[in-house]
C-alpha cells in the first residue's frame, strides 16, 4: 500500500500555496493524500506566526496528534514546516517535547521528503532514539520544478513570484522567518502562468510579500508593471490577481497597466494598518496619513471602477484614542469594500518587540476592533447593497459551503456571490443579477442560464469578502 500524507495549513496564501507545493513533493516521492491523521504516515502542519493565535493553533494541534498516538497507537512522522518552524527551530522540542519528527523552515521545503524518509528510517522508538531532523537552512535560488506542485484549486493558480521581504515594519515578523527579499526570474514565472492555463486554471493570483516592489532578475526593465503585461498575453487566463502590494510601491506606471488590462482585476489591496501618521512612523511604514490619502485619490482618478481594501492593526503600542479615532475617520473616508483587521501582538524578534511596550491593555484592544469592524461591516453592507439589481460577472470557483444547490464565485472586483446552477459550471464566468446583499457576499441568479461564458469586468462591480486569513 501507499504511504499517506496529511498537510494542515495555517496562515496566508503563500502558507497554502507552499503547501501545494509540498503536497507535490510528496507525491513525486510515492505518497498518496489522505484527510485524516489517523491514516496519515506522514503530518505535515505548515505554521504561521504572524499572529499569536496561529502559533498557538500549532500547539494545539501537536496535543491533539499526540492523544492520537496514545489513545489508537497511530503514531505518524509528523513534521513543521512554516514560520513558526523557521523561528522557533529547535525551541519547538522544548515545548512540545518528542512530538516532532521534522521541522522544516520556509526556505527548505524542497528537502521535505528526504527529511520524511531519514525519520521513518529511525528506531521505532523514536521518542528514545535520535532528535527531531532540523533543517533551517537559507535557500537563495527561489525557482521551482515546474509541474511539481499539486494545486488544490481547481480555477484558481497561486504563483510566487517574490521571496521574503526588506521593508522591516516594525510589527512584522516576515524578515525574520522568509529572510531577505529574492526575486523569480519572469521566465520561470510564465512558465508556470502557462502551465496552470494549460491545466484548465482560469485565475491566477500573483503571490509576494511586497508584490508590487517586482524587478525581474533575468529582464532587468521588467518591473511588476511589465509583469503583468507579459502574463496579460497568456491564452486561457481571464483574470489576474496579486497580494500584496505596498503603498509606498504603487506607482502611476502600475496603476496605468491595471487600467490598460482588462483581465487584471478592478480589485486593489492596500494595507494602510493604521489612521495615524504617528502610529504609522512607529510602525515604520514609511508614508503618512495624508500621503496615504492623496494616493486613495491618484488610484480613484486612473481606476474609477476599483475595489479597495486593507488590513488594519488595533492597539499597537503607544496608540491613543486619538490616533484610534483617525483610522476610524481614514476608514470612513476611503470607504473600503474589505478589511482584515487584528489586535495588535508582539511578534519576537521585530523592532516593536525590542523597543516598544505592549502598554495598550488587552480589554481596550478589544473594544477598539469591536468598534472598527462594526464600522467597516456597515459600509460593507451599503456597497453589497448598491448591487441589488445590477448585473455583475461571476467566475464560478466552487460549491456553495452554505448550500448543495449553490455556486460561488467572486466578481473582478473580489465580491462573494452565491447563485443556484449545476456544477459544470466551474470554471466559467457567468453574468448574474444580483437579488440580496449582506455584509459579506450577495446571492443572485445566472442572467443567461442556458450558455454561460466569458465576459470582461463590468465596471459597476463592487464588494469584498471579509471572511478568510492574511498576513
Amino acid at each position: 500500500m501507499a504511504r499517506k500524507y496529511l498537510i494542515e495549513t495555517f496562515g496566508c496564501q503563500m502558507n497554502v500555496h507552499d503547501s501545494e507545493r509540498m503536497a507535490g513533493l510528496l507525491e513525486q516521492a510515492g505518497y498518496e493524500a489522505t484527510a485524516e491523521a489517523a491514516d496519515a504516515d506522514v503530518v505535515v502542519i505548515n505554521t504561521c506566526s504572524v499572529r499569536e493565535r496561529a502559533e498557538e493553533k500549532l500547539y494545539t494541534r501537536l496535543g491533539e496528534l499526540r492523544e492520537l498516538a496514545a489513545e489508537q497507537g497511530h503514531d505518524p512522522i509528523v513534521a513543521i514546516a512554516g514560520c513558526v518552524a523557521q523561528q522557533e527551530g529547535a525551541a519547538l522540542l522544548a515545548r512540545s517535547p518528542g512530538v516532532a519528527d521534522v521541522i522544516v523552515g520556509t526556505q527548505a521545503i524542497r528537502r521535505l521528503p528526504m527529511l520524511v524518509d531519514a525519520a521513518a528510517r529511525r528506531s521505532a522508538s523514536r521518542r528514545s532514539g535520535p532528535p527531531a531532523l532540523i533543517d533551517l537552512g537559507a535557500q537563495d535560488d527561489v525557482s521551482w520544478p515546474l509541474g511539481v506542485t499539486r494545486r488544490g484549486d481547481p480555477v484558481k493558480a497561486y504563483v510566487t513570484i517574490i521571496e521574503g521581504c526588506n521593508e522591516f515594519c516594525s510589527f512584522c515578523v516576515v524578515p525574520y522567518t522568509r529572510g531577505h527579499e529574492r526575486m523569480r526570474a519572469k521566465a520561470d514565472i510564465l512558465a508556470e502562468v502557462q502551465e496552470a492555463a494549460r491545466s484548465g486554471r482560469r485565475e491566477v493570483q500573483l503571490l509576494g510579500q511586497i508584490v508590487n516592489h517586482y524587478e525581474a532578475p533575468d529582464d532587468p526593465p521588467c518591473d511588476f508593471a511589465g509583469l503583468l503585461e507579459a502574463i496579460h498575453e497568456v491564452a486561457g487566463i481571464e483574470r489576474i490577481r496579486f497580494a500584496s502590494p505596498h503603498p509606498r510601491h504603487v506607482t502611476p506606471r502600475l496603476l496605468a497597466a491595471m487600467a490598460g488590462l482588462p483581465k487584471v482585476c478592478r480589485h486593489l489591496h492596500l494595507p494602510v494598518q493604521s489612521g495615524a501618521t504617528r502610529v504609522l512612523r512607529a510602525m515604520r511604514r514609511r508614508y503618512t496619513r495624508e500621503g496615504y490619502l492623496d494616493l486613495v485619490a491618484r488610484i480613484r482618478e486612473t481606476l474609477p471602477e476599483v475595489a479597495l481594501s486593507t488590513d488594519v492593526i488595533v492597539g499597537f503600542p503607544g496608540e491613543s484614542e486619538a490616533d484610534f479615532e483617525d483610522t476610524l475617520t481614514l476608514v470612513e473616508a476611503v470607504g473600503y469594500h474589505g478589511m482584515f483587521s487584528f489586535k495588535y501582538s508582539e511578534r519576537p524578534n521585530t523592532l516593536a518587540a525590542r523597543r516598544l511596550p505592549d502598554e495598550v491593555p488587552e480589554p481596550v484592544k478589544t473594544a477598539r476592533i469591536v468598534a472598527l469592524q462594526a464600522r467597516q461591516r456597515a459600509i460593507q453592507t451599503g456597497l453589497h447593497e448598491a448591487l441589488v439589481g445590477s448585473r455583475v460577472d461571476v467566475l464560478i470557483d466552487a460549491a456553495s459551503r452554505r448550500r448543495e444547490t449553490e455556486l460561488s464565485g467572486r466578481t473582478s472586483t473580489n465580491v462573494v456571490v452565491n447563485l443556484p446552477g449545476p456544477a459544470v459550471w466551474i470554471g466559467r464566468t457567468v453574468p448574474v443579477i444580483v437579488e440580496r446583499a449582506g455584509p459579506h457576499s450577495v446571492w443572485g441568479r445566472a442572467a443567461e442560464p442556458s450558455a454561460p461564458g466569458s465576459a470582461a469586468p463590468r465596471q459597476d462591480d463592487t464588494g469584498f469578502d471579509t471572511e478568510g486569513a492574511r498576513a
